[in-house]
């Protein structure tokens, strides 16, 4: 199957009332508006040539094709240069804080390059940091991670939260969530951050999607004995 018949695939699976949704929540044209769980099945028939397929779909600036592209894709074996094009043409918070967080988490230097974009003026490449921060969190070993870098971005968090960009505190806070929930040794140190913000606010474009408290939702995963427990994978 090449990229172009992916793409013929995903217009006779799309839905008027799927886009609709999406675009509420971010999304931006050109996209069909094709279910997750379809998008998963298109991905399971194409056997060869992944890879390829993965950045020609990204490249088509297809809401739905470079969703895709982001299961496909085996950021290890991507570029930085790579990286860097796609989270410059990202173009919702969904492409830019999930598929391209996830696929760069998979990189050898995706740390590195997180730190990078956390500091960008640009609020998509930011809080693509951010969220790049959060699936590495999720599944890479704690004996991986300098714990001092991440404690000075826990300090971080609480100073400039409430001051940074919408879109980045959303990520920021998942940050502080996958800090408390994934490493138990920063599990205290990330539920007195979350005292000390208080509640984060988002605009959510009028959906009903919600910002979880992080001072909650880490005492919850700590009631139920789930602290440290690893992703495989943060895509999803």
């Amino acid at each position: 199957m090449t990229s172009k018949q992916v793409l013929t695939t995903l217009q006779s699976l799309g839905s008027e009332n799927i886009k609709k949704i999406l675009l509420k929540h971010g999304a931006k044209e050109p996209l069909f508006g094709v279910k997750v769980e379809d998008l998963k099945k298109v991905q399971k028939t194409i056997k060869q040539d992944q890879q390829q397929i993965a950045l020609e779909l990204f490249d088509s600036g297809n809401g739905d094709a470079m969703y895709l592209a982001g299961l496909m894709a085996d950021g290890s074996k991507m570029s930085k240069k790579e990286l860097q094009a796609w989270v410059n043409k990202a173009n919702s918070p969904t492409i830019s804080e999930y598929t391209v967080a996830w696929v760069t988490s998979e990189h050898p230097n995706g740390f590195g390059l997180a730190l990078e974009w956390i500091d960008s003026k640009k609020e998509p490449v930011a809080a693509c940091g951010w969220s790049t921060l959060t699936s590495i969190l999720a599944t890479r070993p704690n004996e991986e991670l300098d714990m001092k870098v991440i404690k000075s971005l826990l300090d971080r968090v609480q100073k400039t939260i409430h001051s940074s960009a919408n879109r980045v505190r959303y990520a920021m806070n998942g940050f502080l969530i996958a800090t408390g929930s994934f490493i138990p040794a920063m599990t205290a140190t990330a539920l007195d951050t979350g005292k000390k913000i208080g509640t984060v606010m988002v605009d959510m474009n009028g959906t009903a999607c919600k910002v979880p408290s992080a001072l909650d939702y880490i005492q919850k995963v700590k009631d139920k004995g789930y602290i440290g427990k690893k992703k495989k994978t943060a895509k999803c």
